[in-house]
C-alpha cells in the first residue's frame, strides 16, 4: 500500500510539472550563456533548493539534474522525465548517497554538449550555502556557472521545510534572473571559487527575492558560516 502511494504521488507531481510548464510563462533576464560559448565554455546552472522546481521549468529540454537516491527524491523523477529532463540519481556527498558516481554522471551529461542544473544545497542544507560539488562540476567539464533565479508570481512557500520550497501555481509568470558567468581560475583552489560562487548567489537572491534572504547560510572569506 505505502508503495502504491508513493507512486500515486508520484505520477501527481509529474502530471503537475506538465500542467506547469504548458500553463506558465518564462521571461529570462540577463541571459548571457553567449558570453561563456564564445570563450569555448560549456554552462552549468546552479540554483537553490528552494527554486529548483522554477528551474525545472524554465530549463531546455534535455537538462540534466541531479535527484537524491531518497524516496523523496524518487517523487521527483516522473516530473523531470515528463517535461524532458534527465534525472541523474545521487546526492552530495559519497559512499551510500552516490554523490561520486552521480557528480561523475554529471560532468560525462554537460562534456555531450548538454546542460545540467545542480541544486547547491541541497539534499538537507543548510539553506542557501553553495556546496564544493558546483565547483567541482564546472572545473571537470570546463564549464562557466550561472546561477538562475526563478521568481514565480504567483507561488506557494512551504515556510515549515528546510529549504522553505516554492512551488509556482498555474499560469504564472516565472521570471528568471540570470547571474553573470563565472569562470575558475587558473591557478585558483575550488574552495575559493566555491566562495565566489557563494557572493554571486548571494547577490542575485538579495536583489531579486530579498524576503527570502533571512535564514539562509553564507560563507564569508574565512570559510566560517554567517547569516546571509
Amino acid at each position: 500500500m505505502k508503495r502504491l502511494l508513493t507512486q500515486f504521488v508520484a505520477i501527481i507531481l509529474g502530471l503537475y510539472g506538465i500542467i506547469l510548464r504548458v500553463t506558465c510563462r518564462v521571461t529570462l533576464h540577463h541571459d548571457q550563456r553567449s558570453k561563456a560559448t564564445e570563450k569555448g565554455y560549456r554552462c552549468v546552472f546552479g540554483t537553490g533548493h528552494a527554486y529548483q522546481i522554477s528551474g525545472l521549468i524554465s530549463a531546455e529540454r534535455g537538462t540534466g539534474a541531479m535527484v537524491s537516491r531518497s524516496r523523496d527524491g524518487g517523487l521527483v523523477v516522473p516530473m523531470l522525465k515528463w517535461c524532458g529532463h534527465v534525472p541523474i540519481r545521487g546526492s552530495s556527498g559519497t559512499g551510500k548517497k552516490g554523490g561520486g558516481p552521480a557528480l561523475q554522471a554529471m560532468i560525462k551529461h554537460v562534456l555531450n554538449g548538454q546542460a545540467a542544473m545542480l541544486a547547491f544545497d541541497g539534499p538537507r542544507g543548510p539553506r542557501g550555502q553553495v556546496r564544493k560539488g558546483l565547483a567541482m562540476l564546472a572545473a571537470k567539464s570546463h564549464s562557466a556557472v550561472f546561477f538562475a533565479l526563478g521568481r514565480a508570481q504567483r507561488r506557494w512557500i512551504l515556510k515549515k521545510t528546510w529549504d522553505r520550497l516554492q512551488i509556482p501555481l498555474p499560469f504564472s509568470r516565472i521570471d528568471m534572473y540570470f547571474s553573470e558567468p563565472l569562470f575558475l581560475d587558473p591557478d585558483e583552489s575550488l574552495e575559493h571559487f566555491t566562495l565566489r560562487l557563494q557572493e554571486s548567489w548571494n547577490q542575485l537572491q538579495t536583489k531579486y527575492d530579498p524576503e527570502e534572504v533571512n535564514g539562509s547560510i553564507a560563507l564569508n572569506h574565512t570559510g566560517q558560516r554567517t547569516a546571509a
